[in-house]
């Protein structure tokens, strides 16, 4: 599972290898704090899955590891299962939005208002 470090400046993605390669990258995310737009927690990461896979691997309810293309540009995702993830709506970036199943979504949440 990717893990998340919040800085005074940026948000740092760190993917595991495993993620890295099941999506193509080589590189973590990271994303200046005065890109996002917003970050929601989600009991159902499914549902915000919009447009179709371009580069990654999907397995329906199971893993969804990659980038998802749709008409107005395209998110990054790395979901695994049914568990709570959050969804980072960013703004002037490659990735219109970032959707990680993480067991510290609170957390998140709390350390980006500060």
């Amino acid at each position: 599972m990717a893990s998340l470090r919040v800085h005074l400046d940026r948000l740092e993605i760190h993917l595991t290898k495993a993620e890295k390669t099941l999506s193509l990258r080589t590189e973590d995310l990271v994303v200046a704090r005065e890109n996002i737009r917003s970050v929601t927690i989600t009991d159902d990461p499914w549902i915000w899955i919009r447009g179709i896979r371009s580069r990654g691997l999907e397995v329906p309810l199971v893993l969804a590891v990659g980038t998802w293309k749709f008409h107005g540009g395209k998110d990054f995702l790395a979901i695994k299962r049914k568990r709570q993830a959050v969804i980072i709506d960013l703004v002037d970036t490659d990735f219109a939005r970032v959707i990680l199943t993480t067991n510290h979504a609170p957390d998140l949440i709390a350390s980006l208002k500060l």
